[in-house]
C-alpha cells in the first residue's frame, strides 16, 4: 500500500509539471514573434560564452534559461540589422565575454561592417577586460560608468606546473610524443617550461599583443607605440581612461541611452534587445542552402548524449555529415571547426566522412578560436581553409600518456599484484612503470601515426612530406604564421567562407545564402525525454565543480585526457587574458 501511494503522488507530481510546461509552452507559442518598431536601437548585449553550437533553449516561464547566442546567430544579426531599416543605431554592451580571440574577431569584423551602412555604433562598457574593449573599438564611441574600471594592462598566459605536488603525492605521469613542440605532459613530469614551449608562448604573445595594439591604435588614433605606453600604466579608473584618450565619455546606462537618443534626434531611445531582434527576424530561408557544420570540443569516439554541445563525438558526427551529403537542398558546406583535438582513431574516421561528403558537395573549412592537432587533422580534406589571424592551429604531432599510482598505493596502504599472458599485458597498468620494451613498443604506434598525419596534411594542402614536416613537430601557430607557413588558404571569418562557398558552388556573388545549422539548436522537450542517467550525472559534477571554482575542469579537453588513447591533441590549452 505505501509503495502504491508513492507511486500514486509520483504520478499526481509528474502530471502537474507536464501541464504547466504545456501551459507555458502554449502561451509562448500562441505569442508569435515579436515585433520591431521604427527608429529601433539594437542592444547588443553579449555577455558570457559566445558558442559555435546551438545550446538547449528553455523559453517556458519561470523554466525560462537562455541558450548563448552562437557566433553564425551574432554574424547574422548584425548583417540583418544593418540592411534593415527599421534598426537605426547599434548599442554594444560587452559583459564577461567568453571568447576566444578569433570569435573576438569575427564579431568585431561584424560590427565593423554594420557601420559601414551610417548607422551609428555606441558602446558603453562594465568592467571591461580587453576582449571586451577589443569589441568596444569597433564603436565610434566608448562609454564607461563614473565608478567603473577599464582593466586593459596586456597579455598574460599561464602554464602549471603540478610535478612536485604530484611527488608528494606518490604519482607519476609517463609521456611518450612525437614531435619536440608536443609537450602537453610537462605540467605532469617538470617543473618549468622547456625552451621549446617558451619560444611557442612568447610567439603567440607576441603577435597577439601587437594585434591588440594595432586595433586599438586605429580605432583611437594613436599608433601602436603609444599604445602600448599606456597599456603599461593600466588598468585605468574611468576618468583616467577618458583622459588617456582610451574611451569617450564616462556616463551611465541611461545617460548613455539619451546621448544616442538625441544623436538620432528621439525624445526616447526605442530599444529592442538581441534576442528579441533574432526571433523577429527569424531563422531565414531562401534557395541557397549551405550547411553550416559545427565541429565544438574535444575529439572523441562513440555516440554523444543528445543534449552534448561540447565534443565532437565520432559515431555522431559521422552521422551528422551523411545526413548533410544526404540532403538535396544543400548546395554547400562550411565546416566550422572550434577544436583543439582528442582521439587519433576518432580524428581518421571523421576525416574519412569529411572526405567523402567533399565529393558530394562543395565544401569549405572555416577555423574558429581552435582548431589544432586533431582538430586541424579533421580538416584536411582538400578543400580551402579559412582562418582568423589569432586562430590556434597545427600542432601536428601525437601524444600518449598513461598515469603510475604505485607510489600513492603504497602511501594508502593499497597492493597489487598482476598476473600477465603476453610481454604487453601490462603496458597501460597503473601499478609499474614502462619498461625499455614498452616504450619502445608504444613509440613505434607514436610515430607510426604521427606519419599518417604528416600523410595527410601533404595530401591535404597539396605540398611535398618534408615540408609539411618542418612546420609540424607539434608545434601551435597562430592562424596569421599558419598562413604564412602554407597550412591555411586565407585570412578572415565567415565572411571569407561564403565567398568561397559560393564561388565552389556555383552562386552568384550577389545573391543572399542561408546557413542552416548542423546539428540543430535542442529544445526543452530533448532535455525532458532525451537525457540519459550519464548525462544527468556529469550535469551535477560540472555544477559542483562550477561550486567549488573548479570551472577550467567542466572542460571536454579534460574528460579527452581521462579517456586515454593515442591522441592528436593541443598541448596544452591557451587562454591569453
Amino acid at each position: 500500500m505505501k509503495k502504491f501511494l508513492i507511486g500514486l503522488v509520483t504520478g499526481v507530481v509528474l502530471a502537474g509539471v507536464a501541464v504547466v510546461i504545456l501551459f507555458f509552452a502554449a502561451v509562448r507559442l500562441g505569442a508569435g514573434r515579436p515585433s520591431v518598431a521604427q527608429n529601433s536601437t539594437l542592444l547588443l548585449r553579449l555577455e558570457g560564452e559566445i558558442a559555435e553550437q546551438p545550446g538547449v533553449e528553455i523559453p517556458f516561464g519561470p523554466f525560462a534559461s537562455h541558450a548563448p547566442v552562437t557566433v553564425r546567430e551574432t554574424w547574422i544579426m548584425l548583417r540583418r540589422a544593418a540592411a534593415d531599416n527599421r534598426i537605426k543605431a547599434l548599442l554594444l554592451m560587452p559583459k564577461g565575454v567568453g571568447a576566444g580571440w578569433g570569435k573576438l574577431q569575427e564579431i568585431r569584423e561584424g560590427i565593423l561592417e554594420f557601420k559601414k551602412s551610417g548607422k551609428p555604433v555606441y558602446a558603453w562598457l562594465r568592467t571591461p577586460t580587453n576582449r571586451e574593449y577589443y569589441l568596444a573599438t569597433a564603436a565610434d564611441r566608448i562609454y564607461l560608468a563614473p565608478e567603473d574600471v577599464l582593466d586593459v594592462k596586456g597579455l598574460r598566459a599561464e602554464l602549471l606546473f603540478a610535478k612536485n605536488a604530484l611527488d608528494k603525492l606518490g604519482v607519476k605521469v609517463e609521456i611518450e610524443h612525437a614531435g619536440k613542440y608536443k609537450d602537453a605532459g610537462d605540467m605532469f613530469t617538470r617543473t618549468s617550461m622547456t625552451p621549446e614551449t617558451r619560444e611557442v608562448m612568447n610567439s603567440v604573445l607576441d603577435r597577439l599583443y601587437a594585434h591588440l595594439a594595432d586595433v586599438i591604435g586605429s580605432s583611437r588614433r594613436k599608433t601602436p607605440e603609444q599604445v602600448k605606453a599606456l597599456i603599461d600604466r593600466g588598468p585605468f579608473l574611468a576618468n583616467q581612461a577618458k583622459n588617456a584618450g582610451l574611451i569617450d565619455g564616462v556616463l551611465y546606462e541611461d545617460e548613455v541611452y539619451g546621448e544616442l537618443a538625441r544623436k538620432l534626434r528621439q525624445t526616447e531611445l526605442t530599444k529592442i534587445g538581441h534576442r528579441q531582434y533574432l526571433k523577429a527576424i527569424g531563422p531565414g530561408n531562401g534557395k541557397n542552402r549551405v550547411a553550416f557544420v559545427v565541429g565544438q570540443g574535444a575529439i572523441a569516439r562513440g555516440e554523444a548524449d543528445e543534449l552534448q554541445t561540447d565534443g565532437i563525438y565520432s559515431d555522431s558526427f559521422i552521422k551528422l555529415l551523411r545526413q548533410v551529403a544526404g540532403d538535396s537542398s544543400i548546395k554547400g558546406v562550411i565546416l566550422r571547426i572550434d577544436s583543439p583535438g582528442g582521439d587519433a582513431i576518432a580524428s581518421d574516421d571523421i576525416l574519412r566522412e569529411v572526405r567523402l561528403l567533399s565529393k558530394k558537395k562543395p565544401l569549405v573549412v572555416s577555423m574558429s578560436d581552435v582548431a589544432a592537432s586533431g582538430g586541424y587533422y579533421i580538416a584536411m580534406s582538400g578543400d580551402p581553409i579559412v582562418s582568423y589571424p589569432n586562430t590556434f592551429t597545427g600542432s601536428i604531432g601525437v601524444i600518449y600518456g598513461k598515469v603510475n599510482l604505485r607510489g600513492l598505493y603504497d602511501k594508502i596502504g593499497v597492493q597489487k599484484e598482476i598476473m600477465t599472458r603476453g610481454r604487453n599485458a601490462a603496458i597501460d597498468s597503473d601499478y609499474q612503470p614502462l619498461d625499455q620494451a614498452s616504450r619502445e613498443k608504444l613509440r613505434e604506434s607514436i610515430y607510426s601515426i604521427y606519419d599518417g598525419f604528416l600523410k595527410r596534411v601533404s595530401e591535404g594542402r597539396k605540398r611535398p612530406y618534408e615540408e609539411v614536416a618542418e612546420v609540424a613537430e607539434g608545434r601551435v601557430w597562430l592562424g596569421s604564421q599558419a598562413k604564412e607557413n602554407g597550412l591555411v588558404d586565407e585570412l578572415g571569418g565567415l565572411n571569407q567562407a561564403v565567398e568561397l562557398i559560393k564561388a565552389k558552388a556555383g552562386i552568384p556573388k550577389d545573391e543572399a545564402v542561408y546557413l542552416v545549422p548542423f546539428p540543430r539548436r535542442r529544445n526543452f522537450f530533448d532535455a525532458l525525454f532525451n537525457t540519459s542517467a550519464a548525462s544527468a550525472f556529469d550535469s551535477q559534477v560540472r555544477k559542483i565543480l562550477a561550486a567549488a571554482g573548479l570551472e577550467a575542469l567542466n572542460r571536454s579537453e579534460v574528460m579527452m585526457w581521462l579517456r586515454g588513447g593515442m591522441l592528436r591533441a593541443m598541448p596544452y590549452s591557451i587562454d591569453i587574458h
